[in-house]
């Protein structure tokens, strides 16, 4: 069985949320042509279908109570009004253009695996996958109910709904998806997407633990569309289209192809069943090699891309990088942004003042005239008016190269160890890497655990587990390494980041 060992996705494969279309101007003058004949017929059709869904989705449930309508639905409301709804669907793809579905292999049935697991998830069109599971049961967010028609067919299909904004619900989600999938063939089969949100379909990007906390066996499916056109216009994670124009794209086609595979199905090991996530990302390989993509360390938190490392969360693109370029673009050359370092650390240690500063004040503090790039700084590290300075000293300092890492880490840990101890309780650790890497840090319990030792998480130990351990080396060598400047010569010594003493300036200020 395969281990934890895993690729990073920072170098070696193409950013997975972001994507842009090429088209030749043969292709845009096609799609013009083609598009306005059957963009509204298609779409006008496909409308049609869903009007007529409706009235089934509500007849599905009329008359019965809550109690009812939390339990699976039975008898002629199911074997009437399934088959319609079901007809009524493919209906309307075929409309839309995908006139055939290829199907490969045999979906499993419900006792074999009560989950289907589906991959890559890169558009809206990837609902088609549900006509071959005979519209398995789907998670959704709770948000989408107020949609017109659609609110309706989540009813039908009931679909698990979560909130990602709330904790609560996201809890109370997966406490239901475990209930149905351990309800030994009570309720339907589910479908899930693992990956959470859609993708370039570049990579495949890290699975979510939910349809592998039942620790039952699940069935891998792949998606494929071989029109390239399509493939490329359709992906949610377009920068440059709207859904709209998405649309457009998929229905200015003579037809979509796509191919639904229904893999073996997958029994976890007991290893497996014990960690959700070892499952996941065994699971997420075999799909990977399957589709011949990578599998990555990529994942959606918050609607932040980030690298998952063990378990923290690294984002994709480093907010410092921005800063910089901005500081650049208002000719604020090295030695004005070490200047400006040397401001935010004595503002950090100021016992009076604290480190959350106004947008004004970090115009005074960076050395701005332009009041709108200190502002446009505070609203990448903030989306309020006020914004702590600790982590744009941390990212910046080490971007810059003006400061070593080990400078950075041990100014951090005297500013988190508020008592003056010596060591950081498992809370604070979890507050400094959120300040350290600039984003929320939930899941630091693995590195508290390798960096503490006799209870104890020493600044030495800490340096230590961020500098040698296998994964957690990688938030010093590659997240906080210092940008190359256009000459290829270094910007500073920041080689000195594991020497554990950091610079003389750093070292002066925290004596």
């Amino acid at each position: 069985m395969e281990t934890r060992g895993r690729h990073s996705a920072t170098q070696e494969y193409p950013h997975p949320f972001i994507h842009e279309v090429k088209m030749t101007s043969a292709q845009r003058i096609r799609g013009v042509i083609l598009g306005s004949v059957l963009f509204p017929v298609r779409v006008a059709m496909a409308a049609l279908c869903f009007l007529f869904m409706w009235p089934v989705a509500r007849l599905r449930f009329a008359g019965l109570s809550e109690e009812e309508r939390s339990r699976p639905v039975q008898g002629w409301r199911r074997w009437l009004l399934h088959p319609i709804m079901l007809g009524l669907s493919r209906l309307a793809f075929f409309f839309l253009g995908f006139l055939w579905v290829r199907v490969k292999g045999r979906r499993a049935e419900l006792k074999e695996a009560p989950v289907l697991v589906v991959a890559p998830h890169s558009s809206f069109m990837d609902m088609v996958s549900l006509m071959p599971t005979q519209l398995a049961t789907v998670v959704s967010r709770s948000e989408n109910t107020s949609l017109p028609v659609v609110g309706a067919l989540l009813e039908f299909n009931q679909a698990v709904l979560v909130s990602r904004k709330d904790p609560e619900s996201r809890r109370r989600a997966v406490a239901q998806v475990t209930e149905r999938l351990t309800s030994d063939g009570y309720w339907p089969q589910m479908l899930m997407f693992p990956e959470g949100t859609t993708t370039n379909g570049s990579a495949l990007i890290k699975f979510k633990p939910g349809a592998f906390l039942a620790g039952l066996p699940v069935q891998p499916v792949l998606l494929r569309y071989p029109n390239k056109l399509v493939n490329d216009s359709a992906r949610m994670t377009c920068r440059c289209l709207l859904r709209v124009e998405a649309l457009w794209h998929t229905t200015s086609q003579l037809y979509t192809n796509v191919t639904v595979e229904f893999l073996p199905v997958y029994s976890p090991s007991p290893e497996e069943r014990k960690d959700p996530s070892l499952y996941a990302d065994n699971v997420q390989r075999l799909m990977a090699k399957a589709l011949g993509l990578p599998a990555s360390d990529h994942v959606m938190e918050g609607r932040v891309p980030v690298k998952k490392l063990g378990g923290l969360s690294l984002p994709l693109e480093s907010p410092a990088r921005k800063t910089l370029k901005l500081l650049r673009t208002n000719n604020l050359g090295a030695q004005e942004v070490e200047a400006a370092l040397d401001r935010m650390i004595d503002r950090c240690q100021s016992g009076g003042q604290g480190s959350k500063v106004s947008s004004e004040e970090l115009s005074s503090i960076l050395g701005l005239t332009d009041k709108q790039t200190a502002a446009a700084i505070c609203d990448i590290y903030s989306k309020g008016d006020i914004v702590d300075i600790r982590p744009i000293y941390f990212t910046l300092g080490a971007l810059s190269g003006c400061v070593g890492f080990a400078s950075i880490l041990h100014t951090a840990f005297t500013l988190f160890d508020a008592e003056g101890r010596g060591s950081l309780s498992a809370e604070e650790l979890s507050d400094l890497m959120g300040a350290l890497l600039d984003f929320p840090q939930r899941h630091t319990a693995e590195l508290y655990a390798q960096a503490s030792a006799g209870g104890r998480l020493t600044e030495e130990n800490l340096l230590r587990a961020l500098t040698t351990h296998p994964a957690y080396r990688r938030v010093a060598s590659e997240y906080m390494k210092a940008e190359e400047p256009a000459d290829g010569k270094a910007v500073n010594n920041n080689s000195n980041a594991y020497d554990g003493g950091g610079s003389r300036r750093d070292n002066k200020k925290l004596d």
